[in-house]
């Protein structure tokens, strides 16, 4: 068993989320274990809200289910129902966490030069549409400083090279450490290495501007074009130390002819870039995805 259970006071809460809270499990599958889960949340006043659950294989394969529920008195109650669930969770060798949803979690977005997709996440966030804190901004560039100050956000420039990466990447730690809980790579054109991997697991979102698995690593547009492509893409995952190869959580295309240049392509693939990364930001605060082995189960 394991489990997370976010507890601490939310911050800014949203109205009518105050007694809200989200349990995510991944367990074998057998019979039972929705009626167990139901039960023990009725046994202990919570009212389900929302229930969605997924089988690999009814005979030997891994059950998924996200609930999410109302719970009188949140912060005395659900700290009890989490030591409690070990009674289940054994029975059923269940992996789970637990998340109250007036939590909202806080971001650091790493940007470069590029600003469509920071600007995609920042425009969400002061719509209301993104349920979370963007705590600061992160880049090895000083060029999205007035853009991002104008939001009223904290903007941290911290250059290096190739030679003292390492020197950065300790700075840059420094400044998230304790500070955030989900780190987004929009167009932060720098590889990040397995120590701050190992800091961030299945908590760093990467848009990668191609349809993986195709056209991995650099200047895929140019790729594309040299291939001839019917259709580009972009692909948000979670990073992991194999490149482009982490757990993918959302995907969208767009069809493209022979008539488009690669100046064409990369117009087209910005708005796919940046409306992708935002949902697979948006599933994730909202505590709708679980990752098993090298995928991931997204209740959308």
């Amino acid at each position: 068993m394991s489990s997370n259970s976010s507890l601490s006071n939310p911050t800014g809460a949203p109205e009518g989320k105050s007694g809200r809270a989200r349990m995510l499990i991944a367990c074998p599958d057998r019979p039972g274990i929705v009626a167990a889960v139901s039960h023990f949340l009725y046994e202990h006043g919570a009212n389900i809200v929302q229930s969605d659950q997924y089988t690999m294989d009814p005979e030997g394969g891994m059950f998924f289910i996200r609930f999410e529920f109302d719970l009188n008195d949140l912060e005395r109650e659900l700290p009890i129902l989490v030591e409690d669930f070990a009674r289940i969770s054994d029975r059923f060798d269940m992996k789970w966490h637990t998340f109250r949803a007036s939590r909202k979690k806080r971001i650091a977005v790493f940007v470069s030069k590029e600003d469509h997709c920071l600007l995609e996440l920042l425009w969400q966030w002061k719509a209301g549409d993104l349920d979370a804190d963007i705590s600061m901004v992160v880049s090895n560039h000083p060029d999205m400083r007035e853009l991002v100050e104008s939001f009223g956000i904290p903007y941290h420039h911290i250059p290096f090279t190739a030679a003292t990466k390492e020197e950065g990447e300790r700075k840059q730690l420094e400044v998230v450490a304790d500070k955030v809980d989900l780190v987004v790579l929009a167009r932060y054109m720098q590889i990040i290495t397995p120590k701050f991997i190992e800091q961030f697991p299945n908590r760093i979102i990467n848009i990668h501007h191609s349809f993986l698995p195709a056209f991995v690593g650099g200047k895929p547009y140019a790729q594309a074009y040299t291939r001839g492509v019917k259709i580009i893409g972009a692909t948000a995952h979670y990073v992991t130390e194999e490149l482009d190869g982490g757990p993918i959580i959302e995907q969208d295309v767009q069809r493209v002819s022979h008539r488009d240049e690669v100046s064409h392509l990369k117009r087209i693939g910005r708005t796919i870039e940046r409306v992708v990364l935002a949902r697979a930001v948006k599933w994730h605060i909202e505590d709708r995805i679980i990752v098993h082995q090298n995928k991931t189960v997204v209740f959308n």
